[in-house]
Order: structure tokens, then C-alpha cells, then sequence
């Protein structure tokens, strides 16, 4: 008989006549025989699949069913290989693989916290309370860092004393500017004083997460972090990209900037940012000539604001010419006349976030 007369027929009825000793039936019915194939020259491959721990009842099935095929009228060669995947490890995942995304607010590496200074309006003070609040913190021995996020009015720079351009060493991390202890880094030293930032939201965002991110900060017991003004885009990226510990509310006594800051504290509210206390600016003048003291934005509306709160009233801040004038001049007053009654209020400020762990 020749090898023409081996059929594929043939074959699968003699693997018929196998009992299958695992999953019951005939080998073919139970589905172990695989990829069979009968060659014009009377060669008959397949393989037969099988989990790796019943490896020793298929072996002898395999030489029952190498024993029956060979009998067959035109059979050459059998070929039977025994093989499966191992239970242990699933087959490989092929698609592509990306690194998980960092869900919520995250730490920024080195820095214990951060503290966000805000303002409902602008023109509050806000900038130069933060200023103050930096070298206060700087003198009381912490280590401090700015951030400087008011990104279309940067003032850091002309209040800290700053100029020059951030070095970069490798094209991608930014040396942070110091001075008066304090680590500071703006947006206002990547441009030229009297140029604008004339940038949409997304630009916005990106140019916080970069000057968060990719600044060498060191490491710092805070980063205190100067908010623009309003309840923007700034706002909301440093609240949901990064963990921030805390944040002050800087407002003056009237009516028409509490109600502004009203909104300030209920949008931090929204992002699950604690409030760790307000600052009243502008609080009273008193007159460099007579000594005569004046409420020109009125007196105690911070206080009572922080009072329904439930928060402190970190300090009544005045409003007082050598204030304006220590930080134009690029010596925030809490470090340049440290001992003076108008700094008294930084320090205040400064020593109670202290004994609040909130810098």
C-alpha cells in the first residue's frame, strides 16, 4: 500500500480510539490534539496541549497513540510533541506598557510643605506680605523657598532684592535665585521688567508645573507660593497637581475685598485645602507727623470674617510708608528693620505658622 492511501480521515479516527485520562472523552473531542498534519509521504504531525502537571498521564497517551498511528497501512513517521503554558505565568501582555499617572496632589521631592498666600482682589498687599512672611520665616531659621506665581505680575524679584537670569546646568533643571536666607524663583526673571506675560491657561499651567517641578529647590521645611489674585487657572493647577499643606487669606478690612476673599476661601475650600489663617492689610495709619491713628479701608472686617471662620486672625498688618518703602527698595522690612513696631506683625505671623506646622 502506498502512502497515497493515508488519509486525513484515517488519522483522526485512530486519535478517536484514544480515551482522553484528564478531561474525559477521546483526544480529539477533549481538544489536546492540535495543528495535526498528514504528508503525501505517510508523515503525521501534531501536537498535542496539555497543562504542564498532567504531563505524566499524556505521556503515556502519547506512546499509545505514536503505537496506533504507526500501524496504520501508509504511515511512514509520527511526530508528537507534547507541550503547554504553564499555569503559573499567563501568556505575555503585548500591549504597549506605560507608566502608571500619578493620581491626586503630590509632593514635590525635598520640600516638607507647601503654603499658598491668596487674595480675593488685587492690590490687597498680597505680594508684599508674602515677601515678608518669607524673611521672617528665613530669620527664625527655616528654611525657606518662594515661589513667585503671580505669573502676569511678577514682583518677587524687585521686592527680594533679585535680578539676573536662573542658570540652568543641563538644559532641563533651574538654579533658584537667593537671598535674604530666602530661595526664590519667578517667572519676572525669565522676562524683561517691563514686559508682558501675555499667556492662555494652558501656558499658565504649564509654566507653574515647571517652576515647581523642575527648580532645585533643596531642601526647604516650606515653599511658600504667591498666588495671582481671583480664583484662576494658577489656583486650581497648584491645588490638584501638588499636596499643598495650607493656605493664608490676605485681604483689607473693607466690604468690597472680603467679599472677594470670601470666594478665595471658598474655592480653597472646594480643593480640600485647609485655611491656616487671614492676614488684615492696610489695618490702620497712623500719621507720621500728629501720631493720629486712622482706619482708611476700615478696621475689623478680617477679624470677624476669620472669627465665622473658625480660623485665626494671624495679624492686623498697618498700612505704613516704610513698608512700601523697604520693599521697593528690595529689603523686605521683617529683615530690614527687623526690631521695627511694622515688622513686629511678620514675625507675628511667622512664629504662630510655626507653632501651627504649617511652615
Amino acid at each position: 500500500m502506498t502512502s497515497t492511501t493515508l488519509t486525513r480521515d484515517a488519522v483522526t479516527a485512530a486519535l478517536k480510539g484514544i480515551a482522553d485520562p484528564v478531561q474525559g472523552g477521546d483526544i480529539m473531542a477533549s481538544g489536546v490534539v492540535r495543528a495535526l498534519t498528514v504528508g503525501e509521504d505517510g508523515t503525521i504531525r501534531f501536537v498535542m496541549e496539555i497543562a504542564p502537571r498532567h504531563a505524566e498521564a499524556y505521556t503515556q497517551v502519547k506512546a499509545q497513540a505514536e503505537t496506533l498511528l504507526a500501524a496504520l497501512p501508509g504511515v511512514s513517521k509520527v511526530s508528537i510533541v507534547l507541550t503547554g503554558h504553564s499555569e503559573k505565568a499567563p501568556p505575555p501582555d503585548l500591549k504597549p506598557q506605560r507608566p502608571a499617572e500619578a493620581k491626586g496632589p503630590q509632593k514635590v521631592p525635598g520640600i516638607d510643605r507647601i503654603l499658598a498666600i491668596a487674595s480675593g482682589k488685587g492690590g490687597v498687599g498680597k505680594s508684599t506680605v508674602s515677601a515678608n512672611i518669607a524673611v521672617a520665616l528665613a530669620q527664625q531659621g527655616r528654611r525657606v523657598g518662594l515661589l513667585d506665581a503671580d505669573v502676569y505680575g511678577p514682583s518677587q524679584p524687585r521686592m527680594l532684592g533679585v535680578s539676573g537670569r536662573p542658570a540652568s546646568p543641563d538644559g532641563k533643571t533651574i538654579l533658584p535665585m537667593r537671598n535674604h536666607g530666602v530661595t526664590m524663583m519667578s517667572i519676572g526673571l525669565m522676562t524683561n521688567e517691563d514686559q508682558a506675560v501675555v499667556w492662555r491657561g494652558p501656558m499658565l499651567m504649564g509654566a507653574l508645573q515647571q517652576m515647581m517641578n523642575q527648580v532645585q529647590w533643596g531642601a526647604l521645611d516650606v515653599l511658600i507660593v504667591d498666588l495671582p489674585p481671583g480664583t484662576g487657572d494658577v489656583q486650581m493647577t497648584l491645588s490638584q497637581k501638588f499636596k499643598v499643606d495650607g493656605a493664608v487669606i490676605v485681604s483689607t478690612p473693607q466690604d468690597v475685598a472680603l467679599l472677594d476673599a470670601r470666594k478665595g476661601i471658598d474655592m480653597f475650600q472646594q480643593l480640600h485645602v485647609p485655611i491656616v489663617g487671614m492676614v488684615e492689610n492696610m489695618s490702620t495709619h497712623i500719621c507720621s507727623n500728629c501720631g493720629h491713628e486712622e482706619h482708611v479701608f476700615g478696621h475689623g472686617g478680617v477679624a470677624a470674617e476669620a472669627a465665622k471662620l473658625n480660623v485665626p486672625l494671624l495679624a492686623e498688618v498697618p498700612l505704613d510708608l516704610q513698608i512700601r518703602l523697604a520693599a521697593d527698595g528690595g529689603a523686605p522690612i521683617a529683615v530690614s528693620q527687623p526690631d521695627s513696631p511694622q515688622a513686629q506683625a511678620f514675625h507675628q505671623i511667622a512664629s504662630a505658622l510655626v507653632a501651627k506646622g504649617a511652615a
